[in-house]
């Protein structure tokens, strides 16, 4: 006879339980409980630690863009109320366009001189600028052999504006001759209309370039024979100019020496040490430009009709060729070039250069020319004859520009003063 026995119905329960039991003691649980206590106050410590260090860097760094945005993007529009106020930061919704205005009006402030994109009506900007150091060299005229010697020593004081890694000065001299007669120009008037005088550079030289150091030494001697002419030298002025040399000649102009050798006793070797002074354009030429505006498809036709130069030695492989560039917020958007003409008195180009513009206000633009003399046949090399502008600045409004704008589609020429 077989007997079933019945079993509580939480026996199997109680026998999984006895089985799950940790063969642990109490002291091992109780250190494995004060571990994990021990790591979630590590954790909850780190957590406060990098809440509170957000809080820090946000209070930081507000009071800093607010000084920025404030003295300059918005310095022409800041109340005089607002010196001594200040509080907490705010968020502000603006336009696009009046934003980008503003950055524009920023960065076209840039007032200190540059070798290759100053020319005309710049004189008036460096006035802000502060030239340091000075330049030391000598000079001597040969007169049984009419050979004029200039030595460029050493240039001391130059201070570095943090804009480059270091310094790399070079000095470039160029030997000027004032002509007879003197031009007045309709686009170069300030203030009382006066005759300017018209240049012609004889000769063009440059030293080594000396890598950081703001007093280099040179020791460079350059040379060149001079007609003897009775008053030659009266009319004769050397211009050496202490530039920062950039690999993308952009060479900023650091300031200059001017020195009339008329007005000195060079008959013998005369060392003299002369400060550094702002950098001004002298009128070495004239040019016919033509400009025409068609609004319909925003192109503009810049034509290059004539350049007039004074012509020191004639010569049949000297030619003469103009690039041409459009340029907005003192910024290149494109340049072309004409072809190489041989260099007469008068040189004779007729060619018109045809530019594509974007969408962008025209009066933000100008058009800038340099001209350029090279060899047509031996040497591939070329020097700077002379530079003009032609646009709409802040504070003038230039003649042929608002004539071209009055005058939409139809071509008008005018003489520009090219200066170097």
């Amino acid at each position: 006879m077989v007997t079933f026995v019945e079993l509580p119905a939480n026996a199997g329960l109680l026998s999984t339980t006895r089985e799950l039991r940790m063969p642990f003691s109490e002291a091992v649980k109780f250190c494995i409980l004060g571990i994990s206590i021990l790591l979630l106050v590590v954790a909850l410590g780190i957590l406060i630690w990098q809440i509170c260090r957000c809080f820090s860097q946000k209070h930081t760094s507000y009071p800093h863009q607010d000084t920025v945005s404030s003295d300059l993007l918005y310095s022409e529009e800041k109340p005089s109320t607002a010196e001594n106020y200040s509080a907490s930061p705010s968020t502000k919704v603006e336009d696009v366009g009046s934003k980008a205005d503003r950055l524009s009006r920023c960065l076209s402030q840039e007032i200190f001189p540059s070798g290759s994109s100053q020319v005309e009506g710049d004189t008036t900007e460096h006035k802000a600028v502060k030239i340091h150091g000075s330049l030391r060299f000598s000079v001597y005229y040969d007169q049984l052999q009419a050979c004029l010697v200039v030595t460029v020593l050493q240039v001391e004081g130059l201070v570095d504006s943090g804009q480059t890694p270091g310094l790399q000065p070079f000095v470039k001299l160029r030997l000027m001759w004032a002509g007879s007669e003197a031009t007045e120009l309709e686009g170069l008037k300030e203030g009382p209309a006066k005759p300017r005088v018209l240049w012609t550079v004889l000769q063009e030289w440059h030293t080594r370039v000396v890598k950081g150091s703001c007093s280099p030494s040179y020791g460079d001697q350059f040379s060149c024979i001079l007609q003897q002419d009775k008053g030659m030298l009266d009319r004769i002025t050397l211009r050496m100019e202490v530039r920062d040399f950039d690999k993308f000649s952009r060479h900023m102009v650091l300031g200059e020496v001017r020195v009339p050798l008329g007005q000195l006793n060079i008959s013998y070797p005369l060392e003299l040490q002369e400060d550094l002074q702002i950098p001004q354009k002298d009128l070495v030429g004239e040019a016919l430009l033509s400009l025409k505006y068609l609004p319909t498809s925003q192109r503009l036709e810049v034509g290059l009709l004539k350049v007039r130069t004074p012509f020191a030695e004639p010569s049949t492989a000297a030619g003469l060729y103009a690039r041409i560039s459009v340029q907005w917020n003192q910024s290149k958007l494109r340049y072309q070039k004409t072809s190489v003409v041989p260099r007469c008195p008068v040189t004779v180009f007729n060619e018109v250069l045809m530019f594509s513009l974007p969408d962008f206000p025209l009066e933000q633009s100008k058009i800038s020319v340099s001209v350029y003399e090279t060899q047509t046949a031996g040497s591939s090399g070329k020097c700077l004859l002379g530079q003009l502008s032609v646009g709409k600045d802040r504070s003038s409004e230039d003649e042929h520009w608002a004539s071209m704008l009055r005058s939409v589609r139809q071509p008008v020429a005018k003489w520009h003063g090219l200066l170097v």
